[in-house]
This record gives C-alpha cells, structure tokens and sequence, in this order.
C-alpha cells in the first residue's frame, strides 16, 4: 500500500479547492493508487509526467485544468511507494510546483 505525506503548501492549496474540485482530484487519486499498487503504468487520463525544470517532480492532471504536483520520498513501508504531494490547483502552480 503506497504511503504519502503533504507539504504545507499542498494543504494550503487544497483548502483554498472546491468542494466539486477536491470531489475530482480524489477520483483522480482512487486511481493513481490503484497504478502505484499495481506497478504499472499510470493509466493515460490521469496524464503523469514530469514537471520541466523540476527534476523529479512530477505532474498528475484531471478534469481539464486540475492538476498536482508531486515527488517520490523515501520508502516507508518497505516495498511500497511513498508520495508527497506538493502543490494542487491548476496549471498556474506549475510556476512553483
């Protein structure tokens, strides 16, 4: 089972979200554990990559504009993925992601 922590900033963003928005970005998180459990690829709608000039820090999209950014930590549960969450909106956190 994947671990995961949330930076500060992260929670700040995420209360500042919507209730329709926090609804969609927990969907799209059901799912992106469900590929990290797995091992696999992350499936194409969920559009992981990484973030330009941001080594090792990836991007999880959604519903058109949502986004989060987030970077692998180090392992918690051994074998398991441990994430840390560290900006939420839209496209305007990539400039600090």
């Amino acid at each position: 089972m994947p671990t995961y922590e949330a930076l500060p900033r992260f929670t700040t963003d995420h209360h500042r979200l919507t209730p329709v928005q926090r609804h969609a970005f927990r969907q799209a998180v059901n799912a992106f554990v469900d590929d990290l459990r797995t091992g696999g690829p992350f499936r194409t709608g969920l559009r992981v990559k990484g973030v330009r000039r941001a080594p090792g820090v990836f991007e999880l999209t959604w519903d058109g504009n949502g986004r989060a950014t987030w970077s692998y930590g180090r392992p918690i549960v051994p074998g398991a993925p441990h994430v840390i969450w560290r900006r939420i909106g839209t496209h305007s956190i990539l400039t600090s992601p």
